[in-house]
């Protein structure tokens, strides 16, 4: 595994010129402004933690109990191989979302937007940042797990490129169905066969 990808993700890090994301600025040496009014986009720290912990509980785990507490928060917040991103508008956060690095694939734990701040391009740009952030770390694949009855959820992930890939059976603490979706950043690496490569030094 290699060190931590925080220096991969950390907009005040990154160069000038970096590939720009969809409705937003290519500078991310300064805090990524969005097109819908004054809302931004940061890193989420360990004080973030009770509010990313009720998001959790009130819009995405709705139903099957709260496991996301804000103890759990914040270690994600602090992991090595975690990022957690916020969206704000002004000093109220109004979107998070939160992903976890593997060897060469990238994993979305949790992503979420207040219900009075949807429909303005605020989710868009948390997913775009983080696609943006595993290509960098060089991840070769984006996963991502969602209730099979979210239609809108399903929909939304399609129109940013991933596909699904399974149906998990009572994933959700045996209640609820999942439906497992992924997006390909890089295509995988295919073996080169030696013989293949001693042809091609005669």
């Amino acid at each position: 595994m290699r060190d931590s990808r925080r220096a991969w993700v950390d907009p005040a890090r990154r160069s000038r010129g970096s590939v720009p994301l969809d409705g937003g600025p290519s500078d991310f040496g300064t805090m990524h402004r969005m097109e819908s009014d004054a809302v931004s986009l940061r890193l989420a720290v360990r004080g973030d933690a009770l509010v990313l912990a009720e998001m959790s509980r009130d819009w995405i785990e709705w139903g099957l109990g709260w496991t996301y507490r804000p103890e759990r928060i914040r270690r994600l917040i602090t992991h090595r191989e975690t990022v957690a991103v916020v969206a704000c508008n002004g000093a109220a956060i109004v979107g998070f979302a939160v992903m976890q690095f593997g060897d060469d694939r990238a994993h979305l734990v949790l992503m979420a937007v207040s219900p009075a701040q949807r429909r303005r391009g605020i989710g868009r740009q948390l997913l775009q940042w983080l696609i943006e952030s595993a290509m960098v770390a060089g991840m070769a694949s984006l996963h991502l797990e969602l209730r099979a009855g979210n239609s809108q959820a399903r929909d939304f992930y399609a129109t940013m490129g991933f596909t699904q890939t399974l149906l998990m059976s009572g994933y959700y603490q045996g209640r609820e169905h999942a439906l497992r979706m992924v997006r390909v950043l890089r295509p995988q690496q295919v073996p080169v066969s030696d013989d293949w490569l001693s042809a091609l030094r005669r």
